[in-house]
């Protein structure tokens, strides 16, 4: 190294991400699914419910704090809790269509608008952790730089100058994705890179599309003229 030349600035240690981003964002869509009425309830809807408040707190019991545990059983019991949380979601998208198919009465639409707004929400978060999970490994295989290929291009991928040293994603960037992607129903500044990604993308953009139509067809229809 000649005089006058300075070394590249050392990236930071890796930190694991805090648990807590995602146990928020389980407790709100699970909140929202037991506070938001549904006609014609599925019997014993409120096993989901249960049930991922129960692996919720197996996951936090095993890795409380920042998630750097690398575990199938954590990786099993996750996937578990999103595909719970996934199936709650499709039957409240299905519900909700028969009921406007139907020409349910007594709903007015404020209480349709508000019932789908909910859906939509929980379509958001449940999405945003599928693509949190099996992004790059998983957060605890991001915590340890895992040469796991990513799945989803950030702009800090391809700007790197412009983000921190030593930048991941962690769940709030995943919920910024979900969120864009069910307003825009297309990628925005984050693009899917593998098939998984791009199918689960489609899916997410589907559901969203599919509530947008029910809720305010039936909700201008039902306005006082």
């Amino acid at each position: 190294m000649g005089v006058g030349d300075t070394a590249a600035p050392e990236p930071p240690p890796a930190t694991a991400e805090r648990r807590w981003p995602m146990a928020t964002a389980v407790l709100v869509a699970t909140v929202l699914f037991v506070v938001t009425p549904h006609r014609g309830r599925v019997p014993g809807s409120w096993v989901g419910p249960v049930l991922q408040l129960v692996l919720l707190g197996l996951l936090i019991a095993q890795d409380p704090g920042r998630i750097d545990r690398r575990s199938p059983t954590l990786h099993r019991l996750t996937v578990a809790l999103l595909a719970i949380m996934t199936l709650g979601t499709v039957l409240s998208v299905t519900i909700l269509a028969v009921d406007v198919l139907a020409g349910v009465r007594g709903v007015t639409a404020t209480a349709l608008l508000g019932r789908g707004a909910a859906i939509w929400v929980e379509n958001v978060i449940v999405f945003s952790l599928w693509y949190w999970q099996f992004d790059r490994g998983g957060p605890a295989e991001r915590a340890a730089a895992a040469p796991v290929p990513p799945s989803l291009a950030f702009p800090e991928d391809a700007t790197p100058e412009l983000a921190p040293l030593g930048w991941r994603p962690e769940y709030p960037d995943y919920l910024y994705l979900a969120y864009t992607n069910a307003t825009a129903f297309s990628p925005t500044d984050t693009l899917p890179v593998r098939r998984w990604a791009k199918l689960t993308m489609m899916v997410q953009s589907t559901l969203s599309l599919v509530i947008a139509i029910l809720v305010l067809a039936r909700a201008i229809n039902i306005l006082p003229g």
